[in-house]
């Protein structure tokens, strides 16, 4: 099958195609077709040659971005067996047959019907076939071919980077490099100058230049000054077709800061300043500001000011602030208009941080002159001295001088002062003071051991201006007199033992004095001189502030004596001297061999009110057991009897308990009221109605009227001994209660448990005749007896 192609219309690719032309059939021998006829020529008869092997073609070529109306022809296969008859037919399969190339399966034609890109395809794999149209053959095997898009210049260039931000230090070199800028084109590389790029500068000259090859940008100018100009905006354009004529083109901004350099030295606006500073500027305050401009940014304006002369310089220091880059003037040293009006200052600035390569344009420090002008100002009473210590004795009279404080004016006005005490706490109150000496006085007598310091502020203010005032702290010290006489430093509990012996130390004491060391540190003790000597006892003075105590004579019996009582002097080393007198209480106790108190007598350890605690917890012990005791008994005689028989479950088969209610007085059969009468009332002798008796009941030997005479214990007796004595009781304990109310009073007795079982035989009207104090009763039973009527 022959596939012929009209697109080879360049030289170059005329060539291409007399080359593949020549080897095709070497290179792809499956597709061998031969040719059966030649072509016929004009005026000429037909010529019959030798039949040739066929030539192979397997590429096309397509322009993309066809636009035309008609289809874009490609090319045309033709197969050696195709006679023109219309009996083969032409196939075409793969990529893009049938819907971007179509073939005319009788001549063979191949068209595109769509504009391609290159860029987005750059070739297309397809398959033809030829076969015979009346059975469906193939004539030949299947072939394989190439169909190219050929590239056109429709791409410009794009820089896809851009825009750029670069910087470059100021006062840099011709010929610096600044960036490099590349652009790319879509076309094809290989074919033409479509896709050759070339760079150039639209914008941006005569500072900067770009390398047309290569896009590198470079500054074109010397020393290019940051301070004069910081930005820049460069255009560069990139142009395919080697920049010719007709060439497509594309461009980008390159904007280029340039960074500062230590270029420029600091410079003070002026050579001369001048500052104005009251005398009442605090020390340590800030009092002025001084700078000095530097053109330059960032560290290389960083700046240090420093006083280098001036006779001012011990009294201001400068230091630098970081941010502003200011010099701060403070005062180092009080100011005083009266004594000095005026100082100079010469201040130098200068740069941190240096860069050597442009120290030919230094130096890069500047000095200029400050006069600093103090200024009068109408100031408060200065105090001689900072503060202040004064002494008054205590004890002291009320008025009594303490001491003087002084203030004067000190500017040159020097007008009066006045004093006065802050009368903020309560030790304020205690001191006065003279309004025009400054005299202070005491206002109460002190007392030393009580508050042996006092702090009071004194305030001054001159008397044309009294808003101005100043304070001073004035310490005033209570000196000590001798007015407290020493005492013993504690309590002493002094023992004795049965068995010491003559001269044995059993106490040593020391003292103490609430004056200071100057009046009383030196104590003597000593026995009370107006009594007599004492025979037991006697006291050594140890000359170091203690004295001890000694026995002076063999063995002391606690049953003849158990406590001594012994005096003691004590006086101290003050002007004039002060004594006291103290009873020790000594107390005899048995001791051990080595001296160990084994016991004293009781009455050596009593308190003054003549019981120990012992004493005291055993009496309270038996008060708390008697009010049990008591307590117990009013409880058990206020306690509720309980029944003889509790459970309802006795196993005791003859107990019967019933749970009904009995109905009073009246009713005379649930209960025997006989268990209740007293001696007089009883008539014959009961037995207990839940047991059936088994003998016959024993007859009383007394007779009833003899009950009337009997004493109500010796009714119980009775009835303790019938009951021991009787076989029907139960095998345990029963108990029974006579309620007897003693023998009859003058007004009868109006219990009902003498009367007769039936109310109809008792007449209640006597009860009207016992006085109005009956009258109630007499009421109330003379209802009744109308209802029983009724």
């Amino acid at each position: 099958m022959r596939i012929t192609s009209t697109s080879c219309i360049c030289p170059v690719l005329v060539c291409l195609c007399f080359v593949q032309r020549c080897n095709g059939a070497a290179h792809h021998g499956s597709i061998k077709v031969t040719r059966n006829q030649t072509k016929h020529i004009e005026g000429e008869t037909e010529v019959h040659h030798r039949p040739k092997r066929g030539w192979v073609w397997n590429q096309f070529f397509v322009l993309e971005e066809h636009m035309g109306p008609d289809p874009q022809y490609v090319g045309k296969l033709h197969s050696n067996s195709d006679k023109g008859d219309g009996s083969v037919k032409y196939i075409l399969t793969g990529e893009g047959a049938g819907t971007i190339f179509i073939i005319d399966d009788t001549t063979g034609d191949i068209h595109s019907t769509k504009s391609l890109d290159r860029e987005q395809k750059t070739h297309y794999v397809l398959h033809a076939q030829a076969i015979d149209r009346r059975t469906n053959k193939p004539l030949e095997p299947e072939s394989e071919f190439i169909i190219k898009v050929q590239d056109i210049n429709d791409n410009a260039p794009k820089f896809t980077d851009g825009p750029y931000i670069v910087t470059v230090p100021e006062m840099s070199e011709m010929g610096t490099s600044v960036l490099q800028v590349t652009a790319t084109d879509a076309d094809d590389p290989t074919y033409g100058n479509s896709a050759r790029v070339v760079y150039s500068i639209l914008q941006g000259q005569p500072y900067f230049s770009v390398d047309p090859k290569t896009g590198v940008i470079r500054t074109a100018l010397h020393n290019m000054d940051r301070e004069a100009r910081e930005h820049y905006s460069v255009v560069i354009q990139a142009k395919d077709m080697a920049g010719q004529v007709g060439g497509l083109s594309g461009s980008t901004t390159v904007n280029i800061t340039l960074t500062d350099v230590n270029d420029n030295p600091p410079r003070f606006p002026q050579k001369h300043y001048q500052l104005y500073v009251p005398e009442s500027a605090q020390v340590g305050s800030a009092v002025g500001k001084i700078k000095a401009n530097d053109a330059d940014t960032g560290s290389n304006a960083d700046m240090k000011y420093t006083i280098i002369n001036g006779d001012g310089s011990g009294v201001f220091s400068v230091s630098t602030d970081k941010e502003t880059r200011e010099g701060i003037i403070s005062l180092k040293k009080p100011l005083n208009y009266e004594k000095k009006k005026s100082y100079t200052l010469n201040i130098e600035g200068a740069n941190t941080h240096l860069d050597f390569r442009f120290s030919h344009l230094g130096p890069f420090k500047d000095v200029t002159m400050l006069k600093i002008i103090v200024g009068d100002v109408d100031e408060p009473p200065l105090f001689t001295m900072p503060s202040y210590v004064m002494e008054v004795y205590e004890n002291a009279k009320i008025g009594t001088a303490v001491g003087t404080v002084t203030a004067q004016d000190p500017d040159i006005a020097n007008s009066l002062v006045r004093y006065f005490i802050d009368r903020n706490t309560e030790e304020d109150r205690f001191f006065t003071i003279d309004a025009n000496t400054g005299t202070i006085k005491t206002a109460k007598i002190f007392d030393r051991e009580e508050t042996p310091w006092y702090n009071i502020t004194v305030a001054a203010s001159e008397i044309d201006n009294p808003e101005l005032v100043s304070h001073v702290q004035v310490g005033v010290r209570i000196l000590d007199i001798n007015d407290n006489p020493p005492e013993l430093a504690r309590e002493y509990d002094v023992v004795v033992c049965e068995n010491a012996k003559p001269g044995q130390v059993i106490q040593t004491i020391t003292a103490t004095d609430k004056d200071n060391s100057a009046n009383g540190a030196r104590f003597h003790f000593s026995l009370d001189e107006g009594l007599s000597l004492n025979p037991n006892f006697t006291l050594r003075d140890n000359e170091d502030n203690t004295a001890s105590i000694l026995t002076r004579r063999r063995r002391y019996s606690r049953t003849t004596q158990d406590t001594y009582y012994l005096p003691v002097l004590i006086s101290d080393g003050g002007v004039p001297p002060l004594s006291s007198s103290s009873t020790l209480t000594i107390r005899v106790c048995a001791c051990e061999r080595d001296g160990r108190v084994r016991t004293c007598h009781a009455e050596a350890f009593l308190s003054s009110a003549g019981l120990s605690t012992g004493a005291l917890i055993a009496i309270l012990l038996c008060v708390v057991i008697l009010l049990a005791i008591v307590v117990l008994f009013i409880t058990l005689r206020r306690s509720k009897k309980e029944p003889l028989i509790i459970s309802e479950e006795d196993v005791r088969e003859n107990v019967v308990t019933y749970d009904d209610e009995g109905g009073g007085e009246e009713d005379t059969e649930a209960f025997d009221i006989t268990a209740l009468r007293n001696p007089s009332a009883a008539e014959e002798l009961k037995y207990r109605r839940d047991v059936r008796p088994e003998v016959k009941p024993v007859l009383r030997h007394h007779a009833s009227s003899s009950l009337d005479s009997i004493d109500v214990q010796e009714f119980i007796k009775q009835r303790l001994a019938e009951a021991d004595l009787d076989p029907s009781v139960p095998p345990y304990d029963s108990l029974q209660t006579y309620a007897y109310e003693g023998h009859r009073s003058e007004a009868g007795s109006i219990s009902s448990l003498d009367s007769a079982t039936t109310h109809s035989d008792q007449d209640y009207n006597y009860l009207g005749d016992w006085g109005p104090e009956f009258k109630k009763l007499a009421e109330l039973y003379g209802e009744i007896e109308s209802e029983r009527t009724t």
